[in-house]
């Protein structure tokens, strides 16, 4: 094995391995957390902002941007009603929605593994900012990057904020008398 592919073989696999265990919690039932929650939110907020800046006065990156996010935006609206919540005694949880979220996640590793192959390689990528546009730059990227960020940023904020909201209890069944 060339000692070059070392390295890259050995951060693919940590990666690799980090976001399968974080996949892999992010399906099924789960707790809510606010605190992590609101830390997710923060982060996204700050993933959103450092985008902004990245395509501030190019406007096809601009409308990649915010077309990826309106699209991101309405998927986590539809995850967001195909969740389920319930409160029991241990607290609040949620069970999201598995094909939505995995698909916009598989989505974005899918276009950062081939910004990362670009990029190691040296290729020359073709897209629509030109000849030699880096990954991050590439109006493709921008949208699947907003489209991943706006999902998330919806979903979590929804998820608060409903889990925040006071459920609703079953009637109790009525006992009725033998007759």
């Amino acid at each position: 094995m060339h000692s070059k592919l070392i390295v890259p073989i050995v951060v693919a696999a940590l990666v690799g391995v980090r976001l399968y265990l974080r996949m892999r919690r992010s399906f099924g039932r789960q707790r809510v957390q606010p605190r992590r929650m609101t830390v997710r939110i923060s982060i996204f907020a700050v993933l959103v902002a450092l985008l902004a800046l990245l395509t501030r006065g190019n406007a096809q990156a601009v409308a990649a941007l915010l077309g990826g996010g309106a699209c991101g935006a309405a998927l986590g609206h539809l995850g967001l009603r195909h969740t389920r919540f319930e409160s029991t005694a241990e607290g609040r949880f949620y069970t999201p929605h598995t094909y939505i979220g995995l698909t916009v996640t598989v989505l974005f590793l899918a276009r950062l593994a081939y910004d990362f192959f670009v990029v190691y390689h040296g290729a020359s990528p073709v897209s629509a900012s030109g000849p030699g546009a880096l990954p991050p730059e590439s109006p493709l990227t921008l949208a699947i990057s907003g489209a991943f960020i706006a999902y998330y940023l919806m979903y979590y904020t929804g998820v608060l904020l409903k889990s925040r909201q006071p459920t609703v209890a079953e009637p109790m069944p009525i006992p009725t008398e033998p007759s």
